[in-house]
């Protein structure tokens, strides 16, 4: 096979790897034109958002298992199909429901089929130091869709419509179909596994569960209830419903471990966690997602709502995030060159937790352009040097039996990571929002205690992230509220909002620093020059971290 035939099924798979990621961008530079088109708020788009990557990650461990059962490759083809019918679906949504059963649930479901077999495919097209090259281009093509997103989306968003974008998927997607031809045959199972129905249940509802409470908790309050639907013995649902969804999960691990003592097929085998590389790498996943989705659910409200930008405008200052992060991603195996993937992934850590604290100091009630832009430059670079490594890092260290599983644990973490990333930041911003507004007025003494209350009742009823403008022009029509009063509540909010804009991006800090601290079973040996050994089938899978 010549050089080009090599690279062929890379281009199959890097383009559809580009494609889940293209439009889940495009979707967060767009938040501002969906809350107009649908007449809705930006709280119900967050739960859109995270409802994409909620369904991913609950369905991944079944999509994985279902890749082992009828064969990657045939499961890849009916996974884009899937997602194009989605896309389709969104394209031509008319309400924010069908947006939602579209985008968030066909689509997310085609992207659970995919996804899983999409990272075993690329393992089982290559070997050695061309897989840690092949992944390497996956996450810098992930990086491209981020980078091509708001570009793109943000564009067509603003000149055009952003339903455009995902009729685009449609072509994409049969473009793909059309080059399958390229993906080599893969080895049928030599015997097909049934589906653990009980367990994909489990996962899928305690998944769901947990990220739903931390989704509402905004809305709901984590002890005292705000505006929930109902309260449990006086208090807030929020932790209550963590922790039923952490009791599913539970449940789904014992029955996980009675069905293989019986001899039967697990969803997933837990075993599996007993490997600590692969452990670290969906530990690495879980957090990189959490900070990479939160603050890209939190910055293009920074752009679009406080300082005004359309979706174009907030697209080409996402720019220099994207370029270097795509930049980097591709230099991942030069990076084995010089340093181990633990040392790659800990110094990408410590670089992100440098661009966000310097993105805290950038965020301003006037955009600070070129702070801002070398802020997110760094952002990037971080962001690469994760992407280039945990790939190879989590299916180098399975089997080739284990890839689909390994394949599917891989997406769920980034998916999970993702769900709670959005929840997670969102209910964050808003709730410092809202404490920050309720402390400011109560401290101003030209806000009379008659209007305090009503903000304060307000407040508790749930606020949202708009413009301050809109909010001068709800005031304007309240003849209660005197203009000098209506003109200081509007200052506070405006302030306030840069306040839970900071305590959001801080959040994403921690997670970035407390990540460090799970990476110590990462894979501290460098790669030699040459083709690595594959893991072969049936031998045991060293631990490259062990002394």
């Amino acid at each position: 096979m010549n050089r080009a035939s090599t690279w062929k099924p890379l281009v199959v798979l890097g383009t559809a790897q580009f494609l889940m990621v293209l439009d889940a961008s495009v979707m967060n530079v767009s938040i501002s034109r969906l809350v107009e088109d649908f007449d809705t708020e930006v709280t119900t788009i967050q739960a859109v958002i995270t409802l994409y990557t909620l369904v991913m990650a609950a369905f991944m461990l079944t999509g994985g298992k279902i890749g082992d059962m009828f064969g990657r490759r045939r499961v890849f083809v009916a996974g884009l199909v899937v997602y194009g019918v989605g896309s389709g679906l969104t394209a031509l949504a008319p309400t924010v429901g069908v947006l939602a059963v579209g985008w968030s649930v066909v689509e997310g479901l085609g992207a659970a089929l995919v996804l899983p077999a999409l990272a075993a495919l690329v393992a089982g097209s290559y070997r050695g130091r061309e897989r840690a090259v092949a992944y390497g281009v996956v996450g810098g093509l992930a990086g491209a869709g981020i980078a091509v997103g708001p570009l793109l989306g943000g564009w067509v968003t603003t000149y055009l419509t952003w339903r455009l974008v995902f009729a685009g998927e449609v072509v994409l997607v049969l473009a793909i179909l059309l080059l399958m031809r390229w993906i080599p045959a893969q080895p049928a199972p030599a015997t097909r596994p049934r589906l653990d129905v009980t367990g994909a249940v489990l996962s899928a509802a305690g998944l769901a569960l947990v990220v739903l409470a931390v989704l509402q908790s905004g809305s709901w309050g984590w002890v005292e209830p705000r505006n929930p639907p109902f309260t449990v013995l006086g208090f807030a649902p929020t932790l209550f419903v963590v922790a039923l969804g952490a009791a599913l999960l539970y449940a789904f691990c014992a029955h996980e471990r009675r069905r293989e003592r019986r001899g039967a097929t697990p969803l997933v085998s837990l075993a599996l966690f007993g490997n600590r590389p692969l452990r670290a790498g969906l530990i690495a996943l879980f957090n990189q997602n959490t900070v990479l989705l939160g603050l890209f659910f939190v910055i293009p409200l920074y752009l679009q709502v406080v300082q005004g930008l359309n979706a174009f405008e907030t697209g080409l200052r996402l720019l220099p995030v994207s370029v270097t992060m795509l930049v980097t991603s591709m230099c991942g195996s030069l990076l084995l060159r010089v340093a181990s993937p633990r040392a790659v992934v800990r110094a990408g850590l410590l670089v992100l937790l440098a661009a966000t604290l310097w993105l805290i100091a950038a965020i301003r009630p006037e955009l600070a352009g070129a702070s801002f832009g070398w802020a997110m430059a760094l952002l990037g670079t971080g962001l690469g040097m994760l992407a280039s490594q945990l790939g190879n890092t989590v299916q180098s260290s399975v089997r080739t039996s284990e890839r689909s599983e390994a394949g599917g644990l891989q997406y769920t973490a980034q998916n999970l990571g993702s769900s709670l990333g959005t929840a997670l930041i969102g209910a964050i911003l808003i709730g410092a929002l809202a404490t920050s507004v309720t402390a400011r007025i109560e401290d101003d003494p030209r806000v009379g205690a008659a209007v305090a209350q009503q903000v304060g009742t307000q407040v508790e009823a749930g606020i949202s992230f708009v413009p301050a403008d809109q909010v001068a022009a709800a005031l304007a029509t309240r003849p209660e509220v005197p203009p000098q009063e209506a003109a200081a509540l509007v200052d506070h909010y405006r302030d306030a909002q840069i306040q839970g804009l900071k305590s959001a991006v801080l959040a994403c800090a921690v997670i970035a620093a407390g990540a460090l601290l799970f990476t110590r079973h990462l894979p501290a040996d460098r790669r030699p020059p040459g083709p690595a050994p594959d893991v072969e089938e049936g031998r045991p899978v060293p631990d490259p971290s062990a002394p």
